[in-house]
C-alpha cells in the first residue's frame, strides 16, 4: 500500500470553537482504523503553518500536568486561527502510540523513579511507537506538500520529508512546562532528541538547521 493511500477522506463540515471558527475533515486510516481530524483555518496552501497534535486524554480533557499535551493543542489551535493552517489530530498516538492503558501503566513505573523512556522499555514497549505515514496522506490530500512545522520534536520532521512532505521551516512550540513535569520535559530533550530551551537538548546550543537565521 502506497502512503499516498493511508488516509482516507470521510467528510468535512464547520467546528464553532472558543478558539475560534474552523473546518474539520475527518480522514481514516486505512492501515490502523484510526479517525484522523485536520482542523483547518482559512484557505491553507503549501508552506502553510502545521501542527501534528498526538491525542492525550489526560491531557486535553483531565488537565493532567505530568505533560504539555493540552496546553500545546491549544497554542496551536491559537496559531492556526491567527496565521492559518491545520492542526492535524492523531488518533491512536496516545502515550506517544502505546495506548492510555500502557500510558497509565508507565506513569505508575515513574512513580517508582523510572523516567519516561524506561518506563515504557520496561513494558516491553518502544519508548515512541508514533508513526506518520497517514498523517502525511492527509496532508497531501489537501495539497500541503510542504509545510511550516509547529514542534520541537525533529522526529515529525523527518517523518514528514520520508514521507514527502517538505518541512520548510520548524516552529518551536514551547507551552505548559511546569514543576511537575518539568523532569519530564528534560527526558525528552535528553533522551528524545525534542528542541527545548533551557534543558540540555541535544543540539547543543546550535540553530536548528530548519529554521532560517531570520526566525
Amino acid at each position: 500500500m502506497s502512503d499516498e493511500s493511508r488516509a482516507r477522506f470521510e467528510v468535512e463540515t464547520h467546528l464553532p470553537t472558543e478558539h475560534g471558527e474552523f473546518r474539520v475533515r475527518a480522514y481514516t486510516d486505512t492501515v490502523t482504523g484510526d479517525l484522523h481530524l485536520a482542523i483547518i483555518s482559512g484557505d491553507p496552501k503549501p508552506g502553510a503553518l502545521v501542527r501534528l497534535h498526538s491525542e492525550c486524554l489526560t491531557g486535553e480533557a483531565f488537565g493532567s500536568l505530568k505533560c504539555e499535551c493540552g496546553p500545546q493543542l491549544d497554542a496551536a489551535l491559537a496559531a492556526i486561527h491567527e496565521q492559518g493552517g491545520v492542526v492535524l489530530y492523531l488518533r491512536g498516538h496516545e502515550g506517544r502510540g502505546i495506548g492510555l492503558l500502557n500510558k497509565l501503566r508507565a506513569y505508575r513505573l515513574q512513580e517508582d523513579g523510572l523516567d519516561t523512556v524506561d518506563a515504557n522499555l520496561a513494558l516491553g514497549l518502544p519508548a515512541d511507537a508514533r508513526e506518520y505515514a497517514a498523517a502525511a496522506s492527509a496532508l497531501i490530500d489537501m495539497g500541503l506538500t510542504s509545510v511550516r512545522l509547529l514542534t520541537n520534536n525533529p522526529a515529525k520532521s523527518n517523518a514528514l520529508t520520508a514521507h514527502g512532505v517538505e518541512v520548510i521551516e520548524r516552529v518551536p512550540l514551547e507551552v505548559g512546562r511546569n514543576a511537575v513535569n518539568d523532569a519530564y520535559m528534560r527526558t525528552k530533550a535528553l533522551r528524545m532528541g525534542h528542541l527545548l530551551s533551557d534543558s540540555g537538548s541535544s543540539d547543543n546550543g546550535h540553530p536548528d538547521p530548519l529554521v532560517p537565521p531570520s526566525a
